[in-house]
């Protein structure tokens, strides 16, 4: 499978990175099958020089079948070359470290809660399931009383009711 993806270059802690077309199979760093463009993540996101895309081949790829990563696929969308990708949503990761522990200590309790809440829940679910019921049989018992000093027609009327249910 083709993969438009990132090989990196450069020294240490100053990575330069080639987007190019490969085989999915060979590795991040060695056999690649064209360089498309070019990403410099040490300058800032206002430079032109921080980014520098084969418009033309990039588009005859996708065309071919090769799949973007999602690192590419940002920076393409960003390009307007393809649609830009929706965002992941990963937010424990703008929790710092400390209070993602405290969390963690927080969720191995809450499991005995959660339980406590689920027994309660079902009560819940219960109780207004039983008062429609009532709720129901209320206005029906009320009909009879409001009928039943005209005449004795009301009982007459009750039971052809009755049987239609």
């Amino acid at each position: 499978m083709l993969k438009l993806r990132l090989s990196r270059g450069g020294t240490k802690k100053r990575p330069v990175y080639k987007v190019v077309v490969a085989d999915s199979r060979f590795a991040r760093d060695g056999r690649f099958i064209e360089k498309v463009g070019f990403f410099n993540p040490l300058l800032p996101k206002e430079k032109k020089e921080r980014v520098g895309l084969e418009a033309e081949r990039i588009k005859y790829w996708l065309g071919q079948g090769a799949k973007p990563t999602t690192r590419v696929a940002r920076i393409l969308g960003e390009n307007e070359l393809m649609p830009m990708p929706a965002n992941g949503n990963n937010p424990i990761k703008a929790v710092p470290k400390k209070e993602r522990n405290k969390k963690e200590e927080d969720n191995k309790e809450a499991p005995k809660a959660d339980a406590a809440t689920k027994e309660e829940a079902p009560k819940a679910d219960a109780a207004p399931k039983e008062e429609a019921p009532k709720a129901e049989a209320a206005p029906a018992a009320e009909a009879p009383k409001e009928e039943a000093p005209k005449a004795d027609a009301a009982p007459k009327e009750e039971a052809p009711a009755e049987e239609k249910k």
